[in-house]
């Protein structure tokens, strides 16, 4: 998959018809910090943009491999544009996590991309583990590697809420002791 070449194509898009979105996954993880390989790019795109994802998914000859309510993947028969994921953002607070988007640079700052700030992505790792307990192993390496990076910046009380939201609640507790040192 040629990254590059599939975000200038995107960004570009989602900027000429206001498309509300943000960066998550492996590369949004990179973009704070912490190293991840992946083979596929991971967008938040807020649900009434679907139709206009879905123009630009097909121009550029990608088929719509899956869609639900939450999600939509997008694979391209031909290698160099390979599989581009989307999470539609309609309850309120993936909502609002669109809303409160970080603008980086990326590929030597010849672009710039919206990505979900550390808070975010850890809510939905936190969600992800919630769902499917064989992610638990590489999600919580990633929340714990986001939280020792930024623990003196992050809004540990957002976190709360997340680890609550899915009866994580005793996680939360041992890893805000573990990253801030506290009893």
């Amino acid at each position: 998959m040629d990254f590059k070449l599939v975000f200038e194509r995107l960004l570009t898009f989602f900027h000429e018809n206001d498309v509300r979105y943000a960066l998550i996954g492996g590369f949004a993880l990179g973009l704070h910090g912490v190293s991840r390989s992946t083979v596929d790019i991971d967008f938040l795109v807020h649900r009434d943009d679907l139709s206009k994802i879905d123009v630009i998914m097909s121009e550029l000859g990608y088929d719509c491999a899956y869609r639900s309510e939450n999600v939509s993947q997008f694979v391209s028969p031909l290698k160099v544009f390979g599989e581009v994921d989307f999470i539609h953002a309609f309850r309120d607070i993936s909502v609002k996590m669109l809303q409160g988007v970080e603008e980086k640079k990326i590929f030597n700052d010849t672009l710039s991309i919206k990505v979900l700030k550390v808070e975010d992505i850890i809510g939905f790792k936190v969600q992800a583990i919630s769902n499917d307990e064989s992610r638990k192993a590489i999600d919580l390496g990633d929340i714990e590697s986001l939280m020792d990076l930024h623990k003196s910046l992050i809004n540990w009380g957002l976190l709360e809420k997340y680890f609550s939201m899915f009866k994580l609640s005793g996680l939360f507790m041992e890893l805000k002791r573990k990253h801030l040192h506290v009893e």
